[in-house]
């Protein structure tokens, strides 16, 4: 995604009624929807947002917010009571009918709730109709559009008419005429509330596929949080006609503007939403792979840990080293970690929490977050995870949260560090309270 605007409101409103510019004047001045429910209805308030090229944004909010008379308004089949619209550098709003007309053409298509689609015409003519629009020749637009057709999953369906498809291959439909008019923007107003949840999921996920292969601008209205949790790049949220709210999934659901937010996002699926960089914690048992046993033992002793990560130049991570092995390095002199070095899979910072619940179980370690160049950005201690699993704030975030307790005693490191070799290693260590990976028995 670039930072490039696609679509851009400002100061949307859209009143319906006897005297709407009035009470969108009055609206702005201060006065409630209720107070100039005289002069008329008034559906988006104040609306305004930036939609970047390539992103998914979408506008989520109940019946009656105001988020199918926005996006009708971002196209231009709704002129708004005041406030620009501006789709690809153009202001629609102030443009005459023929160059609204040239704009949807080559700029925005719709992907309507109940579809839309042409009874009597095939798959195929359906999803060229918009070409057709724009006087295309048939053959171009007919290979262009058996392209989008083949990529959208109906290969084999072309000569069908809608009437002999299911609900989700006339979705499909309808996706695919967007796609083949190779406008920029694509708007879909509740697209897919009308299918069953299997088939629902399948068209988000399919959705998904088709915007990260062909990099379309996509502006989605849904009134289902977790459809809009797993589109969205970005949220806009909706109530009596103002956006309340815009941010990422993530923000939305662990920092909600106001409670009626925070209300709307109490039942989400938290562990398909939040990742691992939302929860990850400062890697506290941290080294260099430079600093030596010694200094791996020192920090073992002063955070109790049985281990500690280790880094190379840049931070780069190398892997663990545990206590018992840095002992006895310690006791022999030895200078390099390396050879003592486990390397337990790192999670990268995208993955989600539900990913993450078995590798954490499986570990006797914090999860180590790597970066795509290999960077230690963080590490996930289990009780970090179970917090944010259950939705459990961290209130003692001034403590470095470690869990995994060290096997050996502190005196027993600092005798080594000393030089002190006591005669018997049982009355220095905790016996059989671990296991050799680390994990508590």
């Amino acid at each position: 995604m670039n930072e490039t605007i696609a679509v851009k409101a400002e100061h949307l409103y859209k009143v319906f009624g006897k005297k709407p510019k009035e009470a969108a004047r009055r609206i702005s001045e201060g006065a409630t929807r209720d107070e100039v429910e005289a002069f008329g209805t008034a559906a988006v308030i104040d609306a305004s947002f930036e939609v970047k090229q390539g992103e998914i944004f979408v506008v989520m909010g109940l019946s009656g917010s105001g988020k199918s008379t926005l996006i009708r308004m971002l196209n231009g089949l709704l002129e708004p009571t005041s406030g620009t619209v501006t789709v690809a550098g153009t202001n629609i709003t102030a443009v005459s009918a023929a160059e609204l007309r040239r704009v949807r053409q080559k700029s925005v298509s719709m992907v309507f709730q109940h579809f839309a689609l042409l009874p009597h015409r095939t798959v195929l003519e359906n999803a060229a109709y918009g070409l057709e629009v724009q006087g295309v020749p048939k053959a171009k637009r007919e290979a262009q559009a058996q392209r989008i057709v083949e990529l959208v999953g109906l290969s084999g369906w072309e000569q069908k008419l809608p009437s002999e498809l299911s609900g989700g291959m006339q979705q499909r439909v309808g996706i695919a005429r967007a796609l083949t008019a190779e406008t920029d923007v694509l708007l879909m107003d509740e697209a897919f509330s009308a299918l069953d949840p299997l088939i629902r999921r399948e068209m988000q996920e399919q959705l998904v596929e088709l915007q990260a292969e062909l990099g379309k601008t996509i502006i989605f209205i849904t009134h289902d949080l977790n459809e809009a949790m797993f589109l969205g790049d970005r949220i806009a949220v909706m109530r009596d006609g103002r956006i309340v709210q815009v941010g990422t999934p993530e923000e939305i659901l662990t920092d909600p503007a106001n409670d009626y937010v925070a209300q709307f996002v109490q039942d989400v699926d938290r562990t398909r939403v939040l990742t691992a960089s939302s929860v990850m914690e400062p890697a506290y048992a941290e080294v260099a792979l430079t600093s030596g046993p010694r200094n791996a033992l020192r920090k073992m002793r002063d955070l109790q840990t049985s281990a500690v990560f280790v880094v190379g130049r840049g931070r780069q991570y190398l892997g663990v080293v545990r206590d018992r092995d840095v002992m006895r390095q310690v006791k022999n002199g030895e200078s390099d970690l390396s050879v003592i070095l486990r390397k337990p899979q790192g999670v990268s910072p995208d993955a989600p929490l539900v990913d993450l619940v078995e590798p954490s179980i499986e570990s006797g370690l914090p999860l180590a977050v790597i970066s795509e160049t290999g960077k230690l950005l963080g590490t996930i201690p289990k009780i970090t995870l179970l917090a944010a699993l259950g939705n459990v704030p961290l209130t003692t975030q001034s403590i470095p949260i470690i869990d995994t307790p060290t096997t050996l005693t502190q005196r027993a490191m600092s005798d080594a560090l000393s030089g002190t070799d006591p005669e018997s290693s049982s009355s220095t260590t905790t016996a059989s309270t671990t296991d050799d990976q680390g994990g508590q028995r």
